[in-house]
């Protein structure tokens, strides 16, 4: 599958099959998310990989009841280090380009997901304190988003999306 076929292939997927993702799989999916560019190369990320039932309902309940969390067989976290970036970019560093940097590992994984035949959505609604508390982060440690990761049981149609017409300036706005 080329690059522009996955791209559009990509759904926010909130219903799996029964079937599970090896760690191989595991591991493919966070390895393609390591590439992502990153500020200063600092890869400000770290991933937790839940597995359990109890910390899936545990984490829906923190992303205000969104229950299609716990169907799926694996569910990533995918938090921010804002003190690795910091320690080059200070402020900026830890308020934006952490951010941005989790968020191409993010799309990275997703995308790798669509690629290999699995589905995904990137959940970013969600109390920040009630995840750590649940996954035991430490301090410092951010959450970005919980990705809810396995083998599709739904095909959702592609949504609209604004053209480039609609979105390109010339120069200035």
């Amino acid at each position: 599958m080329h690059i522009p076929e996955v791209i559009k292939g990509r759904r926010s997927i909130r219903s799996f099959s029964d079937r599970d993702l090896s760690d191989a799989e595991v591991e493919v999916l966070v390895e393609a998310a390591c590439l992502a560019p990153s500020a200063g190369n600092r890869q400000p990320w770290e991933f937790i990989v839940v597995r359990e039932g109890e910390n899936k309902h545990r984490l829906a309940e923190a992303a205000y009841g969104q229950t299609f969390i716990v169907e799926a067989p694996v569910v990533f976290v995918v938090c921010a280090d804002p003190g690795r970036s910091a320690s080059r970019y200070g402020r900026r560093g830890a308020e934006l380009y952490c951010l941005q940097d989790t968020a191409a590992a993010v799309q990275n994984l997703l995308l790798t997901a669509v690629a290999n035949g699995m589905g995904a959505c990137w959940v970013g609604a969600f109390d920040e304190g009630e995840v750590a508390d649940a996954l035991g982060l430490p301090e410092g440690l951010r959450p970005i988003a919980i990705v809810p990761v396995g083998y599709p049981a739904e095909r959702p149609p592609p949504r609209s999306r604004r053209s480039p017409s609609e979105v390109i300036h010339r120069e200035r706005f």
